[in-house]
């Protein structure tokens, strides 16, 4: 690609902001109006906890229509995302910059005491500005941080889709497309019926909103997960069959493994003696689950991640190292996180931890060390 020309598609437009601007506006009506089921987060150090509309599918579903129809009108193009990539790009890390600097600033001014939005300054302010100082802020009483990983994940089906369309449009639609394309789709969907479940996430109950969650939502998810659609836009990739179900089996097989542990985890947060594979769950200490997929290993949700990043993948074949980007960053990210969540349940868990590693000795994958 001509240098000249991509510094030139870089730069930020007034369309591009627009689109994004417009984007973000429907969320916040959508996830304000819509109905959908009112779920209670977890009870904060204060004993308060947040409430969360979890109408994504309806609001995601809604979308996509209404883009659908606007395109078949030629109200809009299908290809306007796809066309303007890096303008987009470029557009989103800018304003995640800004919003990041936003919190910053209203956090430090923040004078309330309560778990949500008691503000939490160490001093550092690139350590304050990148982890974030405030648990849960909120803009007309929407929750960013819920908000945010909502229009990452909104935001990468929607690139996808603008790939296709135009990869329809070039007439280079191939077998591998279709197949990335189904995959991340189910993915997406998938996150959107259960999205009840990321209310009992990590990120969600315990991590400030900073640049990190900022960025990694608004830029890092939808962009960086759909680099295979692009390679493969300008790379035509013919599978034989035998590849295609055997990428299709590493895709279930991860998705089992996947929503099958964040089930059985949400599951036990709600209820402790839900049966799991029709036994009565196994407990350490009262607190740690070890039935199901949490006893076979510590971590083994990571697995089921990793093996849906590779089936993304796979579609792009061999040729490249590229559409491999994206399971190459999760291994590396997922066991700097499993070894900071070793550490940080060892501190607080103390002797029960012990006995659940001795329990189950296996950290990601089931049967290694």
């Amino acid at each position: 690609m001509d240098l000249g020309f991509l510094l030139h598609a870089i730069i930020p437009s007034v369309d591009s902001a627009a689109i994004l601007i417009t984007f973000l506006t429907y969320l916040a009506i959508a996830g304000s109006i819509l109905p959908g089921k009112v779920v209670p987060g977890a009870v904060l150090q204060d004993g308060t906890r947040l409430h969360y509309r979890c109408n994504g599918l309806f609001a995601l579903t809604l979308l996509v229509a209404l883009l659908g129809f606007g395109a078949y009108m030629n109200f809009i193009s299908a290809t306007v995302i796809s066309d303007r990539g890096f303008e987009l790009l470029s557009t989103t890390f800018i304003f995640s910059v800004l919003v990041t600097s936003a919190l910053y600033v209203a956090g430090c001014r923040s004078r309330n005491k309560s778990s949500s939005l008691k503000p939490h300054v160490t001093g550092n302010l690139i350590h304050d500005w990148w982890f974030g100082i405030q648990l849960n802020p909120q803009f007309m009483a929407i929750d960013l941080k819920f908000f945010f990983v909502r229009a990452g994940m909104m935001g990468w089906l929607l690139i996808n889709l603008s790939v296709l369309a135009k990869s329809i449009q070039d007439g280079t639609l191939c077998r591998s497309m279709i197949l990335y394309q189904l995959f991340c789709a189910a993915y997406i969907l998938d996150y959107f019926i259960y999205e009840e479940s990321m209310t009992s996430t990590w990120d969600i109950i315990a991590e400030r909103l900073g640049f990190m969650l900022v960025f990694g939502d608004l830029v890092w998810i939808p962009f960086t997960f759909s680099i295979q659609g692009w390679w493969l836009l300008h790379n035509q990739v013919e599978l034989p069959t035998a590849t295609v179900i055997a990428n299709c089996i590493i895709f279930l097989i991860g998705y089992m493994v996947f929503r099958g542990a964040n089930k059985q985890k949400h599951v036990f947060k709600k209820n402790p003696k839900t049966h799991i594979w029709g036994k009565p769950p196994k407990v350490i200490g009262g607190k740690l689950l070890a039935s199901g997929y949490w006893g076979m290993a510590r971590h083994c949700n990571y697995l089921g991640d990793l093996l849906l990043a590779l089936s993304f993948s796979l579609p792009c074949g061999t040729s490249s190292l590229v559409p491999y980007f994206y399971p190459i960053y999760l291994v590396i990210l997922l066991i700097w996180r499993e070894r900071r969540d070793e550490a940080r349940c060892a501190a607080k868990y103390r002797e029960i931890w012990v006995e659940y590693c001795r329990l189950v000795p296996w950290r990601i994958l089931p049967y290694f060390y």
